[in-house]
C-alpha cells in the first residue's frame, strides 16, 4: 500500500543563512535514500519544508514495504568449493550455512547451486528471493544516513534529558514520522517518532499541534500554528508585503537579505519605521549597509534613488498594536546610524593623501609585502597603461595612488564592503579631480559577474592595473586557482580584465600586459613569473565568456585557438567567422585547411618562397595564380579591418584548392618539387588563417 510520508525534525532556531540549503538537502537526501531502497513509486515526489524551528519533507507514493527481489550471489570458485572427490569442501559447507541464514532457509544443498563461468574460472552461484523490508526499517536507515549528509555549518553537541550526548546543527526536540495516518516507529537523536509538533512560539492557538496526515501538515501549521512551512511561500509573502508597504517608493530588496529574513520568521508581518532625517547627511551607502547587515531592515528610496528616512522591517509577530515593535526597532537602529555618522565625520578630518604612509604598516600578503608596495606597483602599471591608451597619465597615477587609502578609514574598517565607495566620497571632500575620485570606487569594478564596468577612462586604467597586479602577483607566489578553490578570486579578476579589454575595445597586448606586470615583482625571491600559465588561463576564461554571449563553440575555437594578443577586434572576427561558415564553400575550405595544417605539422621547418618555375602541374599553377590574384583583395580587406571581406575573398579559391588536392602529389619524390609545394601550402595556410583558424570549422 502506498501513502504519503511526512518526516519532521522540530529544532531550536536554525542558522538562518544555512536554512534554505539545509531544507533542500534534507528533502533530497530522504527522497534519494528511500528511492535507493525501493520504497518509492515511479511518480513519487518530494516537497521540502523549512522554518527557523523545523526541517521537514513530505513524499508522495511511499510503499509500506519494499518489494521482494531476486538475488544471485556468487558462492565460491569450483576449485575451492569441492575436494578431490568432488564433494563439498569445508569452505563451501561454511559458506552455505551462512548463506542459508541470510536467505532465510534451513539449508542449501550442492544441487541447488548453479555452476557458471565468470570469464576466468567456473564458480558456484545461488539464487534466492530476498524479502522486502518494512518501511520502519528502511526509513530508520534513510533518516540516519540523511542526517550525515546535511551541509551543516557547525555541528553542535548537546545532552538529552536522559544524559546521553547527541550531535546536530541545533538541539532537536521533536520527531514526526507519518505514513498516511500511521506513525512509523523510528527514532533519532534520542527521540521516538510521533505525530505532534509545535506551532509559532507566541501566536500558536494550541500548545501542541497534532498532524492527522501528511497532506494536512502545511495547512494545520498555518491555520492552527501560525507557521508558514514552505520557504518559497513565506518568501513570496514577505516580498509582496514589502512591495505593498513601500507604496510609491523603491525598496532595496537584495535576494540574499530576503532569503535571510525568510529564514528568521515563521509568520512574517511587515511594519514601517523611521529614523531621524539628520542621518541623511551621511553617504546613503553607509546607512543602507548598516541597516541591511546589522538589522536586516529594508531601506527605501525615492524614484530618483535618494534614500528616504523610513524603512521596513519583517517581524515574526503579527499584531494590531505594533507600536512597541516599531519603537523598539527605531531605538535599536539609531546607535548604528549614529556610529556611521561619527565615522564619516571623523574620517573627513584627515585627507586620503595623508593616510598613504599608513599603508606601509598594512600587510597585503606575507610573500608580496605591504599595501604600500602593492600600491606602488599599481601606480607604475596604471601610468604605463594610460600611456598606451592615450589616457591622462597624471590622473591615472593620482587615482592609483589614492585607490587603497580608504582602507585606513574608520568607515571601511567597520564596513569593508564600502572600500572604494567611501574613497570616492572622501576624495571629493578633499577636492581631488572628479575622475580621480570616481576611479577610486570604479577600480573595483566589475565586482561580480554581470557588474558594470568602470565608466571613466581613468577608472578603467586603474581597474586593469589593480586586477593585473592581483592576478600575476598571487599566481606568481604559487596560489593559482585549483578545482573549486580560488580564495583570491583570480577567476573574477581574469574575467574583469577580459571584459574591459573586450568591451572597451582597448588596443592592448595581453602578453605585454602580463610581462610588464611580472616585471614589477623583479627582485622578489618568492615570485616566479607566471605569464605563460596566466595567459592560458585567460584564454580559457575568454572561451567561457564568449560562450555565455551566445557564440558557437567552433567559431570561438577558430578565433581563440590563434591566441589573439589583442581582444579589441574579437567580436568582428567572430562575426566574420559566422558569416564565412554560412557560405557554401566554407565546409570544403575548412576541411582543406585542416588537411594543410596536418601536412605542415609533419613537415615543420620546411619554408621558403614559391618558385613559379617549379610549378609543373596545371592544378598547382592555377592555384598559385588564383592565390596571387586573391591575395590583393585579402590584404586590402584585412588592412581595413574588414574581416568578413577577408574570409569571403577566400571562397573563390575553393575549386582550385580542391583540384590541387585531387591532381597534385604534395609529397613528391623530387625534393625541390616537394619543398615548393609545401611552400605553396604554407602561403595558402597563412592567407586562410589571418582572421581565424578556419580548420576548426571542419566537421
Amino acid at each position: 500500500m502506498k501513502q504519503t510520508l511526512l518526516v519532521e525534525l522540530l529544532t531550536e532556531e536554525l542558522p538562518p543563512k544555512a536554512l534554505a540549503k539545509l531544507g533542500e538537502a534534507f528533502a533530497a537526501a530522504m527522497f534519494n535514500g528511500l528511492s535507493a531502497r525501493a520504497f518509492l513509486e515511479a511518480d513519487a515526489a518530494a516537497t521540502s519544508y523549512a522554518t527557523p524551528r523545523r526541517l521537514a519533507v513530505s513524499i508522495t507514493g511511499v510503499r509500506a514495504a519494499s518489494p521482494d527481489k531476486q538475488v544471485r550471489e556468487k558462492v565460491l570458485p569450483v576449485s575451492v568449493a569441492l575436494d578431490k572427490e568432488g564433494q563439498p569442501a569445508a569452505p563451501l559447507v561454511k559458506k552455505l550455512a551462512a548463506l542459508a541464514a541470510q536467505a532465510g532457509v534451513a539449508q542449501i544443498t550442492l544441487s541447488e547451486l548453479e555452476r557458471a563461468s565468470d570469464g576466468k574460472a567456473d564458480s558456484f552461484y545461488y539464487t534466492y528471493t530476498s524479502a522486502g523490508q518494512s518501511l520502519a526499517i528502511g526509513l530508520q536507515a534513510t533518516l540516519e544516513e540523511s542526517l550525515t549528509k546535511l551541509p551543516i555549518p557547525k555541528v553542535m553537541s548537546y545532552q538529552r534529558p536522559d544524559g546521553s550526548t547527541v550531535q546536530f546543527v541545533r538541539p532537536v526536540h521533536g520527531l514526526i514520522a507519518l505514513h498516511g495516518t500511521a506513525i512509523v516507529p523510528i527514532s533519532i537523536l534520542g527521540l521516538a517518532a510521533g505525530n505532534q509538533t509545535l506551532g509559532h512560539r507566541f501566536l500558536s492557538r494550541q500548545p501542541q499541534l497534532t498532524i492527522a496526515s501528511p497532506e494536512q501538515y502545511a495547512d494545520t501549521l498555518e491555520a492552527q500554528g501560525k507557521v508558514i512551512a514552505s520557504v518559497a511561500t513565506r518568501k513570496e509573502k514577505i516580498r509582496s508585503g514589502l512591495l505593498a508597504k513601500a507604496g510609491a517608493d523603491q525598496i532595496l530588496m537584495p535576494e540574499s537579505l530576503l532569503d535571510e529574513v525568510t529564514a528568521l520568521v515563521e509568520w512574517p508581518a511587515i511594519y514601517e519605521c523611521n529614523f531621524d532625517s539628520v542621518f541623511l547627511s551621511v553617504p546613503q551607502e553607509c546607512l543602507i549597509l548598516t541597516m541591511q547587515t546589522n538589522q536586516k531592515y529594508f531601506a527605501l528610496t525615492d524614484s530618483a534613488g535618494k534614500l528616504r528616512s523610513r524603512f521596513l522591517i519583517v517581524s515574526n509577530i503579527a499584531t494590531d498594536e505594533p507600536r512597541h515593535i516599531i519603537e523598539g526597532n527605531q531605538r535599536v537602529v539609531r546607535p548604528r546610524l549614529s556610529d556611521a555618522k561619527f565615522f564619516f565625520e571623523q574620517d573627513q578630518k584627515k585627507k586620503l593623501a595623508d593616510r598613504l604612509g599608513g599603508l606601509a604598516s598594512v600587510v597585503y600578503h606575507n610573500k608580496l609585502g605591504s599595501q604600500a608596495e602593492r600600491n606602488a606597483r599599481i601606480v607604475a602599471l596604471a601610468a604605463s597603461i594610460a600611456t598606451s591608451v592615450g589616457g591622462d597619465v597624471a590622473l591615472a597615477q593620482r587615482a592609483a595612488l589614492l585607490s587603497k587609502a580608504d582602507l585606513l578609514t574608520d568607515m571601511v574598517g567597520e564596513f569593508p564592503e564600502l572600500q572604494g565607495i567611501m574613497g570616492t566620497y572622501y576624495a571629493r571632500h578633499d577636492r581631488e579631480h572628479d575622475e580621480v575620485a570616481l576611479a577610486i570606487s570604479e577600480h573595483y569594478q566589475p565586482r561580480f559577474a554581470g557588474d558594470a564596468l568602470p565608466a571613466t577612462q581613468t577608472g578603467t586604467i586603474v581597474a586593469l592595473a589593480d586586477k593585473l597586479e592581483t592576478l600575476v602577483g598571487i599566481w606568481g607566489i604559487g596560489l593559482a586557482p585549483t578545482g573549486d578553490k580560488d580564495p583570491f578570486a583570480l577567476r573574477r579578476h581574469a574575467l574583469g580584465i577580459l571584459r574591459m579589454l573586450l568591451e572597451k575595445r582597448l588596443p592592448l597586448s595581453l602578453s605585454h600586459l602580463l610581462a610588464q606586470t611580472a616585471q614589477l615583482f623583479a627582485g622578489n625571491a618568492n615570485f616566479t613569473d607566471p605569464s605563460a600559465d596566466a595567459l592560458t588561463f585567460l584564454y580559457d576564461r575568454l572561451r567561457g565568456l564568449l560562450r555565455e554571449r551566445g557564440y558557437a563553440q567552433d567559431a570561438i575555437e577558430a578565433v581563440v585557438a590563434q591566441q589573439p594578443d589583442r581582444l579589441d577586434d574579437i567580436v568582428e572576427r567572430l562575426d566574420a567567422v559566422k558569416a564565412f561558415a554560412a557560405l557554401p564553400e566554407a565546409a570544403s575550405l575548412a576541411a582543406a585547411n585542416k588537411r594543410i595544417t596536418n601536412i605542415l605539422k609533419k613537415n615543420e621547418g620546411v619554408r621558403g618562397e614559391v618558385q613559379a618555375a617549379l610549378l609543373t602541374e596545371a592544378a598547382e599553377q592555377r592555384l598559385f595564380g588564383a592565390m596571387t590574384e586573391t591575395r590583393i583583395e585579402v590584404d586590402r580587406a584585412f588592412a581595413g579591418g574588414d574581416f568578413s571581406g577577408t574570409l569571403k575573398a577566400l571562397a573563390s579559391l575553393r575549386d582550385d584548392v580542391d583540384a590541387f588536392f585531387n591532381d597534385v602529389m604534395v609529397m613528391a619524390e623530387d625534393e625541390a618539387l616537394r619543398t615548393n609545394r609545401l611552400a605553396l601550402l604554407h602561403t595558402l595556410h597563412g592567407m586562410m588563417n589571418r582572421v581565424a583558424d578556419i580548420s576548426k570549422l571542419a566537421a
